[in-house]
């Protein structure tokens, strides 16, 4: 009886490398809000406090000016991070051990939804539109938030490509 050994399509190799890449991405960013607790502290509150955009009267209203919100949604935001770090090493995990590809795939789309959930409803909607960061010059995150919103769509698109059959075994 012969085995034949798993081989790496290029398909899971690009799917595997994307998570992996946003998996490191993503746990660097966690630990640098841990470890360094006070930068990205002040962005949160200057973002929901809304203190330095245009001041308009009509949206002010939305302001969270008390420190303990601001740090509890910091300390969620850091949570939210570190677990989505956590699936997505799972996933670059089960990509390179080659045994599992649908699990592989499934474990990847849900840390790649947790960053697009954070990227795009949290920071791009919630950030830049209710709280209007676009309107400051100074705490705007949107850009950045952009990029891995991107990257993780496309990184979430390459993971949900189906596979062959004969590339599969």
């Amino acid at each position: 009886m012969t085995t034949t050994p798993t081989r790496h399509t290029g398909l899971g190799l690009a799917a595997g490398a994307l998570t992996g890449i946003l998996a490191l991405y993503i746990a660097l960013v966690a630990l640098g809000n841990i470890t360094d607790f006070g930068t990205n502290q002040q962005f949160v509150r200057h973002v929901l406090a809304m203190d330095t955009t245009f001041h308009d009267k009509d949206l002010m209203w939305r302001a969270i000016t008390s420190t303990g919100l601001q740090d509890t949604a910091y300390v969620l935001i850091i949570a939210w991070e570190t677990v989505a770090a956590l699936v997505l090493i799972w996933g670059t995990y089960l990509w390179a051990r080659r045994k599992d590809d649908a699990l592989a795939r499934r474990i990847s789309t849900y840390g790649l939804l947790m960053l697009l959930l954070l990227f795009g409803a949290g920071f791009i909607a919630i950030g830049g539109e209710w709280f209007s960061m676009w309107q400051s010059k100074a705490w705007n995150g949107l850009d950045a938030a952009t990029r891995v919103f991107l990257l993780a769509g496309v990184a979430l698109i390459v993971n949900q490509l189906p596979t062959r059959q004969s590339d599969a075994t």
